[in-house]
């Protein structure tokens, strides 16, 4: 679904992208959104998010949201799709976030769905407290330290982001551990696997 940080490690090949995915409900259902033939670009696949928006109980009415890393923003716009009301897609890479605004014209959706050029993580960073109902992550796939430190700080900047009952859904190349995620302050609600990418939705830890 995303697009890899030029700062960042060169990420792993996958398999040929799709030309396009759809979203799967809601009142944009069917829409299909174009894959560009873009390095790292890995849209959700339909399968994950149907089972991610079956946890999340289909109907997001008046839910905020941000699809970081937003890719697509097969998230993001799905979750627009099903009612929420403010959802930020945030984009780095030029032609994808040129292709999010189109999208986002062509499906009239201005009044919900505001499109952002920049750094995930800082983005995130600039709504701490801000009290968002969900995050929605799935930064580029790497290998190495690099890759694993942007990974934690999508995650710690994704957590503050968030009210106290909010979520933080995350994909990877590997689940992630109760271990790890309690180190940064939160906690598996549901966890998933899709071929090479393991998906989570997670909550806050209780404070101490």
């Amino acid at each position: 679904m995303k697009s890899p940080r030029r700062d960042a490690i060169r990420p792993t090949r996958h398999a040929a992208a799709p030309q396009e995915v759809r979203i799967i409900g809601g009142r944009w259902k069917r829409t299909p959104l174009v894959v560009k033939d873009l390095p790292g670009l890995r849209p959700t696949p339909a399968r994950v998010r149907e089972t991610l928006f079956n946890w999340l109980g289909q109907d997001l009415s008046g839910w905020r949201c941000v699809d970081a890393f937003a890719g697509t923003g097969a998230l993001g716009l799905e979750a627009a799709s099903r009612g929420a009301s403010a959802v930020l897609l945030v984009e780095q890479d030029p032609t994808l976030a040129r292709g999010l605004a189109a999208m986002v014209e062509r499906l009239q959706g201005g009044d919900v769905v505001t499109v952002q050029r920049g750094d995930a993580v800082s983005a995130l960073r600039q709504r701490q407290g801000a009290g968002l109902d969900i995050v929605f992550l799935d930064p580029p796939f790497g290998e190495g330290d690099a890759n694993e430190a942007l990974f934690r700080q999508a995650l710690q900047a994704a957590r503050q982001a968030v009210h106290a009952d909010g979520l933080v859904y995350l994909e990877a190349p590997h689940p992630w551990s109760d271990d790890e995620l309690a180190q940064l302050g939160l906690q598996a609600h549901r966890r998933g696997r899709a071929g090479q990418v393991a998906f989570h939705l997670l909550r806050l830890l209780p404070p101490d």
